[in-house]
């Protein structure tokens, strides 16, 4: 009988297969992003059905197949229902998944991605903090993550916005949504990590374009 293998991760996403299987891609920390399928998971009384849905952290158990996983089962440790509660943090929280996924890498450590990524879904649901200044904040971090970043902001900017910029880059992930910036701050810091966006990415997020269009 193979052996199960236990991965903590979150579900980046989830998508039909058939009639009953779904697959998942999960981003774990110990193998980085993943593809497992959850086979019967659509069928009636299958306990899978609630682990195949995107934001789903917890730990994985799954066997190791020739060219994806398959998911045997599941131990949830936060299902952040909290974000359907509220269309604009689902957004943001949609688009952080799909960022998280650009620059996660399959068979690689993926620790640090995914406690920015779990992290950021919690600061979502802090009132205090803007969601704004948390997409600014997590598309920076996340961009360090991958290697694609500027160690100073790639324009002249204040003396407050450089020391936004380089506090995200530096403290720990625990400390980094204790702050808020004021009104034109962000907005410089908004302009230089738009920039490195342009600069860096090769693609568009379609949750990032309806984000856009509810502002």
């Amino acid at each position: 009988m193979r052996e199960t293998i236990e991965l903590t991760g979150m579900v980046l996403k989830a998508t039909p297969v058939g009639d009953y299987d779904r697959r998942l891609v999960i981003l774990t920390r110990e193998r980085g992003r993943i593809t497992a399928f959850a086979r019967g998971a659509k069928r009636p009384g299958n306990l899978l059905m609630a682990v195949c849905r995107p934001f789903v952290f917890g730990i994985f158990r799954v066997y190791e197949g020739r060219d994806a996983y398959n998911l045997h089962s599941a131990e949830v440790r936060n299902y952040f229902t909290e974000l359907a509660e509220d269309v604009e943090a689902t957004c943001y929280g949609s688009y952080f998944l799909e960022f998280a996924e650009y620059y996660s890498r399959e068979n690689l450590d993926g620790g640090e991605l995914l406690l920015l990524l779990y992290q950021s879904l919690r600061a979502l649901l802090k009132p205090a903090l803007p969601n704004s200044l948390v997409q600014l904040i997590f598309e920076l971090r996340a961009m360090k993550a991958g290697g694609e970043y500027t160690e100073f902001p790639p324009k002249e900017v204040s003396e407050s916005a450089t020391y936004a910029w380089q506090y995200i880059l530096e403290t720990p992930f625990e400390s980094l949504y204790t702050f808020v910036l004021k009104p034109e701050v962000e907005k410089e810091l908004k302009s230089c990590v738009d920039i490195n966006k342009r600069r860096f990415l090769d693609r568009s997020f379609h949750s990032l374009e309806i984000l856009e269009m509810m502002k």
